[in-house]
């Protein structure tokens, strides 16, 4: 399969601009066999899927109703495994050995620092970077400039897309070589 003429009218084969793959971290340039192509290879494209598990993951964490879920099946994990009692030590002994109260609990992630800001993840795929926000009702999606710039070059090339195929654009199917014959 390469570019060029093709040998019989149904072997026809579309070779589209070389583009960088979407995947941060991965960043090598492809060349797409589909125009709406967004990553170089099958790897990449299960490393994306991740991504978005990951992150719809925290969003259902985040809701009040993937709270409520996430206490039930804890106090399901806590009737099934109990956590060993500590030993009962001399009130002067347990006093000074005994853990904080916070690093008795377990799977407890610790609470964040500061109330002002709220913390989110980068919109861009394969990127787990967190960063805080001021607001959270903040427009803020992205990490770095170089993330938003990645994901806007990408969701550009396909609106361009969709809109030539919506204008009936089609595009010739290979680019005629010098010294041959256009067709009229």
């Amino acid at each position: 399969m390469g570019c060029g003429p093709p040998q019989e009218p149904a072997d026809r084969v579309r070779c589209f601009r070389r583009r960088r793959c979407l995947l941060k971290g991965c960043e090598q340039f492809y060349r797409p066999v589909h125009p709406q192509s967004r990553y170089c290879s099958e790897s990449c494209r299960q490393e994306a899927r991740r991504w978005r598990r990951h992150q719809a993951s925290r969003t259902w964490r985040s809701s009040a109703a993937g709270q409520r879920c996430r206490r039930e099946q804890s106090r399901r994990y806590r009737r099934l495994i109990p956590l060993p009692l500590l030993t009962e030590l001399p009130e002067s002994r347990a006093a000074e050995s005994s853990p904080p109260a916070a690093e008795v609990r377990e799977g407890q992630r610790p609470e964040a620092k500061c109330e002002d800001y709220s913390v989110r993840m980068c919109a861009r795929p394969g990127c787990y970077v967190l960063f805080a926000v001021g607001v959270a009702l903040s427009p803020q999606r992205f990490c770095s400039c170089r993330c938003r710039r990645a994901l806007r070059n990408v969701l550009d090339r396909e609106s361009r897309y969709r809109r030539r195929r919506r204008a009936g654009y089609r595009p010739r199917p290979w680019r005629s070589r010098p010294g041959s014959a256009r067709p009229p």
